[in-house]
């Protein structure tokens, strides 16, 4: 894989502000030819520096305005077990990110909601019978102060 230079890293940044950008729009940003930016946006497309594209769905539009971050611990470390968790949680919908974690908790899960009991009914049904789950511990957001997909260039 190759590496970056300045101007793909200003072609990602652009992307990053508004995935939408016509070519024509995002060559006029980072000050290329259209030719060149559609050719650069592709290689980065190929080696993997762009992922996908996606369109960030406001959560309170569609019900979800309740995000709660979940702890989980299992009750073993074995390949079996992570791997049984992993493919479970996965089918969770409303489980949006799931994350290994280092520290007392094995697991960190950033979870959607329509509110307290939904948030109730989904541990009960879903959560607490995950395989290997021993211990859950959530807390709920109260209000989102900084919130971004783009990373640092």
């Amino acid at each position: 894989m190759s590496q970056i230079d300045d101007t793909d890293r200003r072609l990602l940044a652009a992307l990053q502000r508004d995935g939408r950008l016509s070519n024509a729009q995002l060559s006029e940003q980072v000050n290329l030819s259209p030719s060149a930016c559609h050719r650069r946006v592709q290689r980065l497309e190929q080696e993997g520096w762009i992922r996908g594209y996606v369109a960030l769905v406001n959560p309170r539009k569609v019900g979800r305005p309740a995000t709660v971050f979940v702890e989980i611990t299992l009750s073993g470390q074995a390949d079996e077990v992570l791997d049984a968790f992993e493919k479970a949680v996965a089918r969770v919908p409303e489980v949006l990110e799931c994350h290994l974690m280092a520290g007392t908790a094995d697991y960190l899960l950033k979870v959607v909601a329509r509110d307290t009991d939904d948030f109730a009914r989904l541990h009960r049904r879903h959560l607490a019978s995950l395989p290997g789950v021993a211990q859950i511990q959530s807390s709920f957001a109260l209000r989102t102060v900084r919130q971004t997909t783009a990373l640092p260039l």
